[in-house]
């Protein structure tokens, strides 16, 4: 007996990870068939100038949508193309004379040039927020469970303002408040979003992520300040080190900031799959609609089989990528080495090299997204449970329309998602 795996490879049954335990939710889509829409849609993509993004966009929430059991139904995206696409060229509309009133201010004195770019800085990315706010009610209301719809009420611009005094606070704190940032601003979505009539809420608790997460906090974080903080008090004495090689005193606090760098970059890395099963365990745990009340049998380990297993796919497609390229490249080389100018072989080098960076960065991402994306999401879903499924029975429609303009200015800031 076989099995497939994220890229379509047979796995021998003894490598094959136990099933995990039934519950109410489950994910029914093929691997295959997912890399096939994102290959297909990525070479359309470049045909049509990044145009088929809308279209690539709309196939992958419908494949997602179609293939995920929730309490034995499955969802269904009904959003189209043309909806994305004509939301798109309306914030385009918006979006244009705010980026040209920004351009035409900064031409004053370099002071006046620096305040208009930090406030265009901070203005920008408030309204990325209310983006991503107003992209999140097109999503529900284009997601049908049952025959009928979700939908979110609430104001994107006070979304957007929590969220800003919210990392305010967790930049003053060093990533402290970043628990109780979270626990926040999902009460308010969950507060404002329904199905049907059945309002939603957000149980998680601000603490529990703490208590989580501060020993990735003290792992990541106090090394990093430790290495700035050596690196702010012996500016000036940069040029002294330079010139004394960083021999004697001074090799200490340079081998300190290093290892304090090198430290907290390494932790990163190894901590991240860590945090991603913990914050996306703890968001599962908290969501409630009426009696409906989810928990998560998400464990760290198969996180980390996933990025363990995008890695060993991406450093296999790098060691293929570099034979073929030294081939091409090799036969290319010999076979018009005799024939045109410098600037020819120039122009042919650089249309190669173009060439073989776009194959490659469709092939990586396919893979992420194959390997990793799809692999969290199927997780997310087998492993949940559901109480309280009964008030699901009597759940009554409610007409609340939304249009796609939300989602156009996500697009276009490019902060949306799935």
């Amino acid at each position: 007996m076989t099995a497939i795996d994220a890229v379509g490879l047979a796995v021998p049954a003894y490598r094959q990870r136990p099933a995990p335990p039934a519950g109410d939710g489950a994910f029914h889509g093929a691997a295959g068939t997912f890399a096939r829409i994102l290959i297909r849609g990525g070479l359309l993509m470049i045909v049509t100038l990044g145009i088929y993004r809308f279209w690539l966009t709309t196939d992958i929430r419908r494949f997602l949508w179609s293939n995920t059991e929730v309490a034995g139904d499955r969802l269904e995206y009904i959003g189209t193309a043309r909806e994305f696409l004509l939301g798109f060229l309306i914030a385009l509309a918006v979006l244009v004379p705010i980026y040209g009133g920004i351009f035409l201010l900064s031409f004053g004195s370099p002071a006046a040039a620096k305040i208009v770019s930090s406030m265009s800085f901070l203005v920008l990315l408030v309204f990325g927020q209310f983006a991503v706010y107003r992209a999140r009610r097109y999503r529900l209301t284009r997601t049908i469970f049952r025959g009928l719809r979700l939908h979110q009420t609430g104001s994107g611009f006070v979304y957007a303002l929590l969220w800003m005094l919210w990392w305010v606070l967790i930049i003053l704190t060093l990533g402290l408040a970043y628990p109780w940032a979270q626990a926040g601003l999902e009460r308010y979505k969950m507060r404002h979003t329904f199905y049907g009539n059945l309002q939603g809420r957000f149980a998680g608790s601000g603490t529990r992520l703490f208590v989580r997460g501060i020993l990735m906090w003290l792992a990541v974080v106090p090394p990093l300040i430790l290495g700035i903080s050596f690196v702010a008090v012996n500016a000036p004495n940069w040029g002294t080190i330079a010139q004394m090689g960083a021999k004697g005193p001074m090799s200490g606090v340079v081998a300190l900031m290093v290892l304090g760098a090198f430290w907290s970059a390494l932790a990163v890395i190894l901590l991240y799959p860590v945090f991603q099963a913990m914050l996306l365990r703890w968001w599962l745990d908290g969501l409630r609609f009426g009696d409906v009340a989810v928990t998560s049998r998400l464990r760290t380990s198969t996180v980390y089989g996933i990025y363990l297993r995008f890695l060993a796919y991406a450093l296999l497609l790098a060691l293929v990528g570099l034979i073929v390229t030294a081939l091409v490249g090799g036969i290319v080389w010999r076979t018009f080495i005799g024939y045109g100018t410098v600037n020819e072989h120039q122009l042919l080098a650089g249309g190669l090299g173009m060439g073989l960076y776009v194959v490659a960065a469709l092939a990586f991402s396919t893979i992420y997204q194959t390997t990793v994306k799809l692999g969290i999401w199927r997780l997310a879903f087998e492993t949940l449970d559901l109480a309280g499924t009964a008030a699901l029975d009597s759940v009554q429609a409610v007409n609340q329309p939304s249009s796609a303009v939300g989602e156009g200015i996500a697009d276009a800031l490019n902060v949306g998602g799935f």
